[in-house]
């Protein structure tokens, strides 16, 4: 089971992306759907029984898609890579992606790579399409970029969070050189990296951007027990990071997760469903999950 999973914030729309994207990717399936009750309708403003969250998989990687309201945009500094194994497996993506949507940067012929395309889709969700020889079938890969008053910390995250979690290493980096200004020599021109055996690319960027990280693209932390929930909320809120609502915090940089213990999902989604309510109602007044808790609101 995935470890990371990344949250996609939509604004009513999310079963209209879901379906959209399950129709693009070969590889691709949709999963279990949850739905607003009285208690999350009331505090969130949606409709109650409307669409909350999405399980789907595209190419082996998982992703949550959220109806969570206006509140944030999709934007560039966290984007998806889809490594493909020919060039017309990118441009056959990149129809479909890049139809409606918007282009950051032309498909074209580029010194790293014979194909190569990065476009906005009609959601405003960033994907960057890559011709990679050496992979059998289309990856997914997340993708941060550290821009503005961040940029230039890129490699300093990418130590940060090989530390917080398992199974974690710093692969290849490129750095720019002396000629390519307004990027400082020896930043990252582009990284990859590991977490919890998941691939994770990374860049820094001196470019003008209007963007940063925020909540439209948050990443789900999967946690057993009471004791990884504690772990990985106090590593992330570590210097400077700042707890949110419901399982929610955003760390030093600005990169938005979720700690989420398993039993969660199992209480909020339970046949029984004043059993799911009371679950529900305890889980809006938390910061951190407490797991505790929210067995015995469920119990009621």
């Amino acid at each position: 089971m995935q470890k990371i999973t990344p949250n996609l914030w939509f604004d009513g729309n999310a079963e209209d992306a879901v379906n959209r994207y399950t129709s693009i990717f070969d590889d691709s399936s949709i999963g279990p759907t949850s739905r607003y009750d009285e208690a999350s309708a009331e505090a969130s403003g949606q409709p109650e029984g409307s669409v909350l969250t999405i399980d789907f998989e595209l190419e082996g990687q998982s992703f949550v898609a959220l109806n969570g309201g206006p509140q944030f945009e999709f934007t560039p500094a966290i984007s998806f890579i889809v490594n493909c194994p020919t060039t017309a497996a990118v441009d056959e993506l990149w129809t479909e992606l890049a139809k409606e949507g918007e282009t950051l940067m032309p498909l074209d012929s580029y010194p790293f790579s014979d194909r190569y395309g990065w476009t906005k889709d009609e959601y405003s969700v960033s994907w960057q399409l890559i011709h990679d020889n050496t992979i059998p079938e289309r990856k997914i890969v997340p993708s941060l970029m550290f821009v503005g008053e961040r940029c230039g910390q890129a490699e300093e995250a990418m130590a940060y969070y090989t530390s917080v979690f398992d199974d974690a290493d710093v692969n290849d980096i490129a750095r720019y050189g002396p000629d390519q200004a307004p990027d400082e020599e020896g930043t990252v021109m582009f990284a990859d990296f590991t977490l919890a055996g998941q691939h994770f690319a990374t860049m820094d960027s001196a470019q003008e951007h209007d963007f940063t990280f925020n909540e439209s693209i948050s990443f789900i932390v999967d946690c057993a027990d009471q004791a990884e929930v504690d772990y990985y909320w106090d590593a992330l809120t570590a210097d400077g990071g700042e707890e949110g609502q419901c399982a929610w915090l955003t760390d030093k940089y600005g990169v938005s997760w979720q700690i989420v213990p398993a039993v969660l999902p199992e209480l909020l989604r339970d046949e029984d469903a004043e059993k799911a309510g009371r679950a529900m109602k305890a889980m809006l007044q938390m910061r951190k999950i407490d797991i505790q808790m929210l067995e015995e609101a469920s119990i009621g």
